[in-house]
Protein backbone atom coordinates (compact mmCIF):
# COMPACT_ATOMS: atom_id res chain seq x y z
CA UNK A 1 0.00 0.00 0.00
CA UNK A 2 1.26 3.46 -0.91
CA UNK A 3 1.03 5.83 2.05
CA UNK A 4 1.13 9.59 2.19
CA UNK A 5 4.19 11.29 3.71
CA UNK A 6 3.51 13.30 6.88
CA UNK A 7 2.24 16.86 6.40
CA UNK A 8 0.34 19.62 8.16
CA UNK A 9 -3.02 20.57 6.67
CA UNK A 10 -4.11 24.23 6.60
CA UNK A 11 -7.63 25.45 5.78
CA UNK A 12 -7.56 29.20 5.10
CA UNK A 13 -10.80 31.07 4.40
CA UNK A 14 -9.26 33.98 2.48
CA UNK A 15 -6.94 34.20 -0.53
CA UNK A 16 -4.55 36.42 1.41
CA UNK A 17 -4.30 33.86 4.19
CA UNK A 18 -3.51 31.09 1.69
CA UNK A 19 -0.80 33.17 0.06
CA UNK A 20 0.70 34.04 3.45
CA UNK A 21 0.91 30.34 4.35
CA UNK A 22 2.66 29.49 1.08
CA UNK A 23 5.08 32.36 1.68
CA UNK A 24 5.67 31.32 5.30
CA UNK A 25 6.92 27.85 4.33
CA UNK A 26 8.94 28.43 1.13
CA UNK A 27 9.80 25.20 -0.63
CA UNK A 28 7.80 23.15 1.87
CA UNK A 29 4.19 24.15 1.16
CA UNK A 30 1.88 23.43 -1.77
CA UNK A 31 -1.69 24.51 -2.54
CA UNK A 32 -4.30 21.77 -2.92
CA UNK A 33 -7.86 21.99 -4.21
CA UNK A 34 -9.40 18.71 -5.33
CA UNK A 35 -6.16 16.83 -4.79
CA UNK A 36 -6.86 14.37 -7.59
CA UNK A 37 -3.37 14.88 -9.04
CA UNK A 38 -1.31 16.03 -6.07
CA UNK A 39 -2.32 13.34 -3.57
CA UNK A 40 -1.42 10.36 -5.83
CA UNK A 41 1.84 12.11 -6.68
CA UNK A 42 2.60 12.49 -2.99
CA UNK A 43 2.00 8.78 -2.48
CA UNK A 44 4.59 8.14 -5.19
CA UNK A 45 6.95 10.57 -3.40
CA UNK A 46 7.03 12.85 -6.42
CA UNK A 47 6.17 15.67 -4.02
CA UNK A 48 6.71 15.60 -0.26
CA UNK A 49 5.51 18.97 1.10
CA UNK A 50 5.40 19.41 4.84
CA UNK A 51 2.38 21.71 4.53
CA UNK A 52 -0.72 21.54 2.34
CA UNK A 53 -2.77 24.72 1.94
CA UNK A 54 -6.38 23.80 1.10
CA UNK A 55 -8.16 26.20 -1.25
CA UNK A 56 -11.69 24.85 -1.54
CA UNK A 57 -12.86 26.61 1.62
CA UNK A 58 -12.18 30.03 0.04
CA UNK A 59 -15.51 31.28 -1.30
CA UNK A 60 -13.83 33.82 -3.60
CA UNK A 61 -12.42 30.94 -5.66
CA UNK A 62 -15.82 29.49 -6.56
CA UNK A 63 -18.56 30.42 -9.02
CA UNK A 64 -19.22 30.58 -12.74
CA UNK A 65 -20.84 33.74 -14.04
CA UNK A 66 -21.02 36.17 -16.93
CA UNK A 67 -19.55 39.54 -15.95
CA UNK A 68 -19.72 42.19 -18.62
CA UNK A 69 -18.08 40.86 -21.76
CA UNK A 70 -16.43 37.91 -20.01
CA UNK A 71 -17.27 34.53 -18.59
CA UNK A 72 -15.43 34.19 -15.29
CA UNK A 73 -14.79 30.82 -13.67
CA UNK A 74 -13.41 30.49 -10.16
CA UNK A 75 -10.29 28.36 -9.89
CA UNK A 76 -12.01 26.02 -7.42
CA UNK A 77 -15.05 25.47 -9.62
CA UNK A 78 -15.29 21.70 -10.02
CA UNK A 79 -14.80 20.18 -13.45
CA UNK A 80 -18.31 18.76 -13.15
CA UNK A 81 -19.75 22.23 -12.59
CA UNK A 82 -17.84 23.57 -15.60
CA UNK A 83 -19.06 20.69 -17.78
CA UNK A 84 -22.68 21.17 -16.67
CA UNK A 85 -22.77 24.97 -16.48
CA UNK A 86 -25.44 26.52 -18.68
CA UNK A 87 -23.23 29.55 -19.29
CA UNK A 88 -20.26 27.45 -20.37
CA UNK A 89 -22.34 25.13 -22.54
CA UNK A 90 -24.06 28.09 -24.21
CA UNK A 91 -20.99 30.15 -25.01
CA UNK A 92 -18.16 27.60 -25.18
CA UNK A 93 -19.40 24.03 -25.68
CA UNK A 94 -15.87 22.80 -26.39
CA UNK A 95 -14.78 23.89 -22.91
CA UNK A 96 -17.75 22.06 -21.36
CA UNK A 97 -16.85 18.96 -23.38
CA UNK A 98 -13.19 19.09 -22.37
CA UNK A 99 -14.06 19.43 -18.68
CA UNK A 100 -16.58 16.61 -19.01
CA UNK A 101 -13.98 14.24 -20.44
CA UNK A 102 -11.45 14.55 -17.63
CA UNK A 103 -10.99 11.21 -15.82
CA UNK A 104 -14.26 9.82 -14.42
CA UNK A 105 -17.30 11.30 -12.59
CA UNK A 106 -15.88 10.93 -9.09
CA UNK A 107 -12.65 12.70 -10.01
CA UNK A 108 -14.47 15.45 -11.91
CA UNK A 109 -16.61 16.09 -8.83
CA UNK A 110 -13.44 16.69 -6.80
CA UNK A 111 -11.07 18.11 -9.41
CA UNK A 112 -11.12 21.81 -10.24
CA UNK A 113 -10.53 24.01 -13.26
CA UNK A 114 -7.56 25.66 -11.54
CA UNK A 115 -6.11 22.27 -10.71
CA UNK A 116 -6.48 21.14 -14.31
CA UNK A 117 -4.72 24.29 -15.46
CA UNK A 118 -1.83 23.57 -13.07
CA UNK A 119 -1.71 19.80 -13.68
CA UNK A 120 1.76 18.32 -13.31
CA UNK A 121 3.38 17.03 -16.48
CA UNK A 122 3.43 13.27 -16.99
CA UNK A 123 5.96 10.76 -18.30
CA UNK A 124 6.39 6.99 -18.39
CA UNK A 125 9.63 7.33 -16.43
CA UNK A 126 8.24 9.78 -13.85
CA UNK A 127 4.76 8.63 -12.84
CA UNK A 128 5.95 5.51 -11.06
CA UNK A 129 6.57 4.45 -7.48
CA UNK A 130 9.74 5.60 -5.73
CA UNK A 131 10.99 1.99 -5.76
CA UNK A 132 10.56 1.77 -9.56
CA UNK A 133 12.23 5.11 -10.20
CA UNK A 134 15.15 4.34 -7.90
CA UNK A 135 15.78 1.06 -9.69
CA UNK A 136 16.05 2.97 -12.98
CA UNK A 137 18.31 5.65 -11.52
CA UNK A 138 15.57 8.29 -11.32
CA UNK A 139 15.08 10.85 -14.12
CA UNK A 140 15.75 14.47 -14.98
CA UNK A 141 12.36 15.61 -13.66
CA UNK A 142 12.82 14.10 -10.22
CA UNK A 143 16.07 13.24 -8.36
CA UNK A 144 18.06 12.21 -11.44
CA UNK A 145 20.32 13.75 -14.07
CA UNK A 146 19.29 11.90 -17.23
CA UNK A 147 16.18 12.17 -19.39
CA UNK A 148 15.32 8.59 -20.33
CA UNK A 149 13.21 9.83 -23.26
CA UNK A 150 15.75 11.94 -25.15
CA UNK A 151 18.87 10.54 -23.41
CA UNK A 152 20.60 13.84 -24.15
CA UNK A 153 20.30 17.45 -23.09
CA UNK A 154 19.15 19.07 -19.89
CA UNK A 155 15.49 19.72 -20.70
CA UNK A 156 12.69 17.55 -19.33
CA UNK A 157 10.12 16.53 -21.95
CA UNK A 158 7.39 15.16 -19.65
CA UNK A 159 4.08 15.77 -21.40
CA UNK A 160 1.42 18.34 -20.63
CA UNK A 161 -1.71 16.21 -20.21
CA UNK A 162 -4.49 18.55 -19.11
CA UNK A 163 -7.75 18.73 -21.06
CA UNK A 164 -9.05 22.26 -20.58
CA UNK A 165 -5.99 24.51 -21.24
CA UNK A 166 -5.91 23.90 -25.03
CA UNK A 167 -9.53 25.05 -25.30
CA UNK A 168 -8.87 28.07 -23.10
CA UNK A 169 -5.92 28.99 -25.29
CA UNK A 170 -7.99 28.95 -28.48
CA UNK A 171 -10.54 31.22 -26.79
CA UNK A 172 -8.02 33.84 -25.72
CA UNK A 173 -8.70 33.20 -22.02
CA UNK A 174 -6.73 34.83 -19.22
CA UNK A 175 -5.70 33.47 -15.84
CA UNK A 176 -5.51 35.52 -12.65
CA UNK A 177 -2.82 34.74 -10.08
CA UNK A 178 -2.20 36.09 -6.59
CA UNK A 179 1.08 35.84 -4.69
CA UNK A 180 3.07 37.67 -2.02
CA UNK A 181 3.96 40.40 -4.53
CA UNK A 182 0.33 41.00 -5.48
CA UNK A 183 -1.93 39.93 -8.31
CA UNK A 184 -1.24 39.58 -12.02
CA UNK A 185 -3.03 38.42 -15.15
CA UNK A 186 -1.57 36.23 -17.89
CA UNK A 187 -3.05 35.02 -21.16
CA UNK A 188 -3.40 31.25 -20.89
CA UNK A 189 -1.38 30.95 -24.12
CA UNK A 190 1.55 32.56 -22.22
CA UNK A 191 1.00 30.63 -18.99
CA UNK A 192 3.01 27.56 -20.05
CA UNK A 193 6.72 27.08 -20.72
CA UNK A 194 8.65 24.28 -22.41
CA UNK A 195 10.08 22.76 -19.24
CA UNK A 196 8.59 19.49 -18.06
CA UNK A 197 9.95 19.95 -14.52
CA UNK A 198 7.77 23.04 -13.91
CA UNK A 199 5.87 23.92 -17.05
CA UNK A 200 4.03 27.09 -16.04
CA UNK A 201 4.84 30.66 -15.12
CA UNK A 202 3.03 30.25 -11.81
CA UNK A 203 5.45 30.70 -8.93
CA UNK A 204 5.31 28.09 -6.12
CA UNK A 205 3.93 30.71 -3.71
CA UNK A 206 1.21 31.88 -6.11
CA UNK A 207 -2.31 30.53 -6.53
CA UNK A 208 -4.65 30.72 -9.49
CA UNK A 209 -7.80 32.57 -8.45
CA UNK A 210 -9.96 32.58 -11.59
CA UNK A 211 -10.07 32.21 -15.35
CA UNK A 212 -11.59 34.88 -17.60
CA UNK A 213 -12.87 33.99 -21.07
CA UNK A 214 -14.02 36.76 -23.47
CA UNK A 215 -17.53 36.12 -24.73
CA UNK A 216 -16.45 37.26 -28.19
CA UNK A 217 -12.93 35.90 -28.72
CA UNK A 218 -10.75 37.86 -31.12
CA UNK A 219 -7.90 36.80 -33.34
CA UNK A 220 -4.46 36.99 -31.73
CA UNK A 221 -3.27 39.09 -34.66
CA UNK A 222 -4.50 40.39 -38.00
CA UNK A 223 -8.20 41.14 -37.55
CA UNK A 224 -7.67 41.92 -33.88
CA UNK A 225 -5.47 44.86 -34.81
CA UNK A 226 -8.29 46.42 -36.79
CA UNK A 227 -10.78 45.87 -33.99
CA UNK A 228 -12.84 43.37 -35.96
CA UNK A 229 -14.84 40.99 -33.80
CA UNK A 230 -16.66 37.97 -35.15
CA UNK A 231 -20.00 37.05 -33.64
CA UNK A 232 -19.80 33.54 -35.08
CA UNK A 233 -16.96 31.87 -33.23
CA UNK A 234 -17.27 28.10 -33.24
CA UNK A 235 -15.22 25.70 -31.17
CA UNK A 236 -14.33 22.04 -31.29
CA UNK A 237 -12.50 19.56 -29.08
CA UNK A 238 -11.31 16.00 -29.63
CA UNK A 239 -9.43 13.67 -27.29
CA UNK A 240 -7.45 10.50 -27.91
CA UNK A 241 -7.04 8.03 -25.05
CA UNK A 242 -6.89 4.29 -24.56
CA UNK A 243 -10.33 3.98 -23.00
CA UNK A 244 -13.43 6.10 -23.26
CA UNK A 245 -13.04 7.31 -19.68
CA UNK A 246 -10.57 7.65 -16.80
CA UNK A 247 -7.37 7.77 -18.89
CA UNK A 248 -5.16 10.80 -19.36
CA UNK A 249 -5.08 11.99 -22.97
CA UNK A 250 -2.55 10.67 -25.43
CA UNK A 251 -3.49 13.69 -27.55
CA UNK A 252 -6.04 16.49 -27.43
CA UNK A 253 -6.98 18.94 -30.17
CA UNK A 254 -8.85 22.20 -29.57
CA UNK A 255 -9.92 24.52 -32.39
CA UNK A 256 -11.72 27.85 -32.69
CA UNK A 257 -12.96 29.26 -35.98
CA UNK A 258 -14.50 32.68 -36.63
CA UNK A 259 -16.79 32.90 -39.65
CA UNK A 260 -17.91 36.00 -41.52
CA UNK A 261 -21.61 36.38 -42.43
CA UNK A 262 -20.86 34.89 -45.86
CA UNK A 263 -19.41 31.76 -44.25
CA UNK A 264 -15.75 32.46 -44.96
CA UNK A 265 -13.10 32.11 -42.26
CA UNK A 266 -11.89 35.37 -40.69
CA UNK A 267 -9.51 33.67 -38.26
CA UNK A 268 -8.76 30.17 -37.07
CA UNK A 269 -6.55 28.69 -34.41
CA UNK A 270 -5.72 25.24 -33.12
CA UNK A 271 -3.87 23.88 -30.11
CA UNK A 272 -2.68 20.34 -29.44
CA UNK A 273 -1.44 18.88 -26.19
CA UNK A 274 -0.24 15.56 -24.80
CA UNK A 275 2.87 15.72 -26.98
CA UNK A 276 5.35 18.00 -25.21
CA UNK A 277 5.83 19.89 -21.97
CA UNK A 278 3.41 22.63 -22.98
CA UNK A 279 0.39 22.89 -25.29
CA UNK A 280 1.43 23.61 -28.85
CA UNK A 281 -0.21 26.27 -30.99
CA UNK A 282 -0.55 25.10 -34.57
CA UNK A 283 0.92 27.56 -37.06
CA UNK A 284 0.26 28.38 -40.68
CA UNK A 285 -3.48 27.81 -40.43
CA UNK A 286 -4.57 31.34 -41.30
CA UNK A 287 -2.59 31.25 -44.55
CA UNK A 288 -4.63 28.18 -45.51
CA UNK A 289 -8.11 29.08 -44.31
CA UNK A 290 -8.66 32.85 -43.98
CA UNK A 291 -10.97 34.11 -46.71
CA UNK A 292 -12.09 30.61 -47.61
CA UNK A 293 -15.23 28.67 -46.60
CA UNK A 294 -14.52 25.74 -44.31
CA UNK A 295 -14.82 23.13 -47.04
CA UNK A 296 -13.60 19.52 -46.74
CA UNK A 297 -10.56 20.52 -48.81
CA UNK A 298 -9.64 23.34 -46.40
CA UNK A 299 -10.16 21.07 -43.39
CA UNK A 300 -7.93 18.44 -44.99
CA UNK A 301 -5.21 21.03 -45.62
CA UNK A 302 -5.39 22.19 -41.99
CA UNK A 303 -5.18 18.60 -40.77
CA UNK A 304 -2.17 17.84 -42.95
CA UNK A 305 -0.43 21.01 -41.75
CA UNK A 306 -0.99 19.98 -38.14
CA UNK A 307 0.38 16.50 -38.78
CA UNK A 308 3.55 17.96 -40.27
CA UNK A 309 4.21 20.03 -37.14
CA UNK A 310 3.68 17.38 -34.46
CA UNK A 311 6.34 14.83 -33.56
CA UNK A 312 5.37 12.89 -30.41
CA UNK A 313 8.14 11.59 -28.16
CA UNK A 314 8.47 8.33 -26.24
CA UNK A 315 7.26 9.97 -23.04
CA UNK A 316 4.17 7.77 -22.97
CA UNK A 317 3.93 4.03 -23.19
CA UNK A 318 2.02 4.15 -26.50
CA UNK A 319 3.86 4.16 -29.83
CA UNK A 320 4.81 7.76 -30.77
CA UNK A 321 4.42 7.04 -34.48
CA UNK A 322 0.80 6.02 -33.97
CA UNK A 323 0.11 9.07 -31.83
CA UNK A 324 1.59 11.29 -34.54
CA UNK A 325 -0.59 9.65 -37.17
CA UNK A 326 -3.64 10.46 -35.05
CA UNK A 327 -2.98 14.21 -35.09
CA UNK A 328 -4.62 14.93 -38.49
CA UNK A 329 -7.42 12.48 -37.67
CA UNK A 330 -8.35 14.34 -34.49
CA UNK A 331 -7.91 17.75 -36.10
CA UNK A 332 -10.56 16.71 -38.64
CA UNK A 333 -12.85 15.58 -35.82
CA UNK A 334 -12.43 18.80 -33.84
CA UNK A 335 -13.07 20.96 -36.91
CA UNK A 336 -16.09 18.81 -37.76
CA UNK A 337 -17.56 19.51 -34.33
CA UNK A 338 -16.97 23.24 -34.81
CA UNK A 339 -18.91 23.22 -38.08
CA UNK A 340 -21.81 21.19 -36.65
CA UNK A 341 -22.02 23.60 -33.75
CA UNK A 342 -23.46 26.14 -36.14
CA UNK A 343 -26.15 23.77 -37.35
CA UNK A 344 -24.60 22.96 -40.66
CA UNK A 345 -21.79 24.27 -42.80
CA UNK A 346 -19.67 23.15 -45.69
CA UNK A 347 -18.59 19.76 -44.33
Amino acid sequence: MLRLPPFQYHRPSQVEEAVELLDRYPGDAMPVAGGTDLIPNMKHRLFTPGHLVALKGISHLHGIRVQGEELTIGACASLTSVAQSREVRTHFPALAEAAGQVAGPQLRNAGTLGGNLCLDTRCTYYNQTEFWRRALGYCLKKDGTVCHVTRVGRKCVAAHSADTPPVLMTLGAQVELVGPSGSRVLPVREFFVADGVWNSRREPDEIVTRVRVPLQPKAFHGSEASGEVSTRVRTGYAKLRQRGAIDFPLLTVAVAVALAPDGTVTWVRGVVTGLGARPRELTGWEEIAVGEPLTPEVVEALAERAGQQCRPLENMIQDPGWRGAMVPVYVRRALGKAVKQGGGGSL
